[in-house]
């Protein structure tokens, strides 16, 4: 056991908004190996603690008092209209898509039992069918709570709407003020926002921060912020730690740090926190924290080629990799939120459910995909656990929480591992369920796939980007489509739910390609393969290989430092031949998986979805 570090106190906070139904991850974890150093850890999710004081009666009282008075926008019609159903059924249904409330699935999967907005029309998006036939399709051996989970959380997607247009239109389940944070290389929209009138959720957060820092007292306050709908509110918490506790250190990591801010050189930064901590972040807060060399760390004065001198390598604390063991106190994890996004068997995972998140293996095996951001440590430096450990760690996880769903994190987990940690699993007669993202390797055969289910897996997700054979091997992906349907087959014959990344607008990339793609993945739904998609655009990042050696026609653009400084640059521009795709493309391969995904619109042939893009038809 560790000896206790004499008068350290450090406060682990996660930032409005992330997601509501299991901990992010990034607290748990460190809040895990910084105890190992006999470090004193406290830990608090305040995205999850921001969505509890804003789904209360209290606050849609609040709403309608703000809107009384007031012409109300036709948006706002059906909530004026019903104030009362809102404010009597808010609290019963966070109860029970919390699971504290079973028996309220009998009042909640009747239609009209909840108010009926604008996001119940995902039930009949074309106004052509009986929406609760469509719901009972769907929901198949769900039945009644599976019908009641979807209403309860198209009700409180309604009310969300509601409060964000009456009280902060900065407001939305999975992301805060995000737009201050998008492609932002200055700094100023976010100085401003926060040194302005605060708004309805500022000034929640600040009272949870007043009320975490009056109980812990913490000598250091570290924030992570994973995605640019975290980062004002990270900024938001500074604030509130500068003025209530001067004395304690403010500490600012996470995914968006090690992306974006690796070339931050705007001082005004430090105004508000004394440590920018990059990387996995483990050696970096032993080194803050005085129990280690100062490594991966910014401070003020420093600059992006101090990181870049700095070759420690990040994440390994002592000894070799192994998995981490993340420690779960002070996170009540039957106070998180099990919404249902969509009734997609697949789709649903990432929103409904508490899963465990680990992270099993270091960075990706294949690391080269040349759109991707290889050139950072946590993708481009590799490592593998042994599998009795990574087994050990798993289950120490699983006693101490008491849940035993994991969703494995890894950039991409091998097929080494799968079948090592599988057969693990197996001989120790243990009863997990799981769920991990991989690369659709010819190493996934029939055989591992039935193995990988045996042992508890239940969905894999992958990266088929542009699904087509030219364009996979100018971005090394090292795959083909066939071999990627091989494998999408294995899985689905093993009764494993498989989603695939996908990606438009590649450089070079045709409209004729594109469409081929999109039939490329409705035979793969239409015979079951997978069962889930999802497409976004290209996007040309500075860490990436195709920036650092950009193929002939490929120009990007050469970012201007603003006149205070840098704050992020991750995405940037670029020309090339031919152009963009137009909206309509991306509009289109959206409407078609949409609909794919309901099991609609198979049998249609792919270039009808753009047609019915441009008519701006369906969803």
């Amino acid at each position: 056991m560790a000896t206790k570090v004499k008068g350290l106190r450090v406060l682990l906070l996660t930032p409005p908004m992330v997601q509501l139904n299991t901990p992010y991850p990034a607290t748990p974890v460190l809040a895990g190996f910084l105890k190992e150093h006999g470090v004193d850890v406290r830990q608090a999710d305040l995205s999850l603690e921001v969505a509890l004081r804003l789904f209360t009666p209290e606050t849609v009282d609040a709403a309608l008092a703000r809107l009384s008075g007031h012409r109300v926008p036709r948006a706002l019609a059906g909530f004026v209209a019903q104030p009362r159903d809102y404010r009597e059924n808010v609290g019963p249904a966070v109860r029970f898509l919390q699971g504290g409330a079973p028996e309220l699935a009998w009042r909640f999967s009747r239609p009209g039992a909840l108010p009926e907005g604008p996001h119940f029309r995902e039930l009949d998006p074309d106004g052509e069918g009986d929406p609760e036939e469509t719901l009972q399709a769907l929901c198949g051996q769900q039945g009644i709570e599976g019908r009641a989970k979807i209403r309860a959380s198209l009700f409180l997607d309604d009310l969300a709407g509601y409060l964000a247009a009456a009280l902060d239109p900065d407001f939305a389940f999975a992301r805060y003020a995000e737009h201050l944070a998008v492609a932002a290389p200055t700094f100023d929209p976010i100085l401003r926002r926060l040194e302005g009138k605060p708004s309805y959720v500022d000034e929640i957060l600040d009272g949870l921060v007043a009320e975490r820092l009056a109980v812990d007292h913490p000598d250091f306050v570290g924030v992570t912020v994973p995605f640019p709908g975290t980062v004002y509110g990270a900024f938001r918490i500074a604030r509130a730690v500068r003025r209530l506790l001067p004395g304690a250190k403010t500490i600012l990591g996470g995914g968006y740090v090690n992306s974006e801010l690796r070339d931050l050189t705007d001082e005004r930064v430090f105004d508000y926190f004394d440590f920018v901590s990059y990387d996995e972040g483990f050696d970096p807060m032993l080194g803050i924290l005085g129990l280690g060399p100062r490594v991966r760390t910014r401070v003020r004065g420093t600059t992006p080629a101090d990181l870049a001198r700095d070759r420690c390598p990040s994440g390994s604390g002592e000894g070799a990799y192994r998995v981490r063991v993340s420690d779960y106190t002070g996170l009540d994890l039957g106070r998180y939120l099990s919404l249902v996004e969509t009734s997609n068997p697949m789709h649903r995972l990432w929103s409904d459910g508490r899963w465990i998140k680990v992270q099993l293996a270091s960075g990706c095996y294949w690391h080269r995909c040349r759109f991707c951001d290889v050139a950072l440590d946590y993708i481009g430096r590799y490592a593998l656990p042994d599998p009795v450990q990574a087994v050990d760690a798993i289950l120490e996880m699983r006693r101490a929480t008491g849940v035993c769903a994991f969703h494995f994190t890894d950039e991409a987990i091998p097929p080494s591992l799968c079948r090592s940690l599988s057969e693990e699993l197996i001989a120790r007669g243990e009863k997990l369920v799981w769920w991990g993202n991989i690369r659709f390797d010819k190493g996934f055969t029939p055989e591992l796939a039935a193995l990988m289910a045996e042992a508890g897996c239940i969905g894999v997700t992958g990266g088929l980007e542009c699904a087509c054979d030219r364009l996979l091997a100018l971005m090394d992906k090292g795959i083909t489509c066939s071999r990627a349907r091989a494998v999408c087959e294995a899985f689905a014959d093993a009764g494993v739910l498989v989603h695939t990344y996908l990606m438009y607008d590649y450089p070079s990339e045709t409209r004729e390609e594109t469409i081929a793609a999109l039939d490329f993945v409705r035979r793969l739904f239409a015979d079951g393969c997978i069962q889930s998609a999802f497409w976004h655009r290209f996007a040309l990042t500075v860490h990436s290989p195709l920036a650092a050696q950009p193929p002939e026609g490929l120009v990007p653009e050469q970012p201007v430092e603003p006149r205070h400084g840098r704050f992020a640059l991750n995405e940037i521009g670029y020309a090339y031949p031919g152009g963009k795709a137009g909206a309509e493309i991306g509009k289109a391969l959206s409407l078609a998986t949409y609909n794919y995904m309901l099991g609609r619109g198979l049998d249609l042939p792919a270039k009808a979805w753009f047609a019915a893009a441009r008519g701006g038809r369906g969803k």
